[in-house]
């Protein structure tokens, strides 16, 4: 008898990882690292490598790697720990661009929030709040 798929390993999607490292710490480097490791790990991706650019330009080694490697079959797509990795925007929108041409699908560990982070205020979030003002409180159903 054969044993459960879920008993066998099982070898998931092949991704490659992206980091844009300019003037970062040896540790925030692993940090990022091992976010992309774990991501993979929890999503039964299969990490094949980690393109690491120290320089932004359009073209970089590390970026052009990283476009070789996706053209071999079977590459599902690239990792990210966040969009800021593709380069400031001008850059970023140039690879994008690069990336979805390539069929690449971009998973990214950490997504952004559009805009400005902001603060929520109570009442804002759609829960019952305390209200201010000249309005009137609506009243509970009296009991007869």
């Amino acid at each position: 008898m054969e044993p459960l798929t879920e008993h066998r390993r099982v070898s998931g999607p092949v991704v490659y990882g992206f980091l844009r490292l300019v003037n970062v710490s040896a540790a925030r480097e692993v940090a990022l690292k091992r976010s992309l490791v774990e991501y993979c790990r929890q999503h039964e991706l299969s990490l094949s490598g980690v393109f690491t650019e120290r320089v932004t330009t359009v073209n970089s080694a590390a970026f052009t790697g990283l476009m070789d490697a996706l053209a071999v079959p079977g590459t599902y797509g690239v990792v990210l720990s966040s969009a800021s990795h593709l380069g400031p925007r001008a850059i970023a929108a140039a690879r994008g661009k690069r990336l979805a041409a390539a069929g690449a699908r971009l998973l990214l560990v950490r997504k952004e929030l559009p805009g400005p982070a902001r603060r929520r205020r109570p009442g804002h979030d759609g829960s019952q709040a305390r209200r201010r003002g000249h309005r009137p409180t609506p009243a509970l159903e009296a009991e007869s």
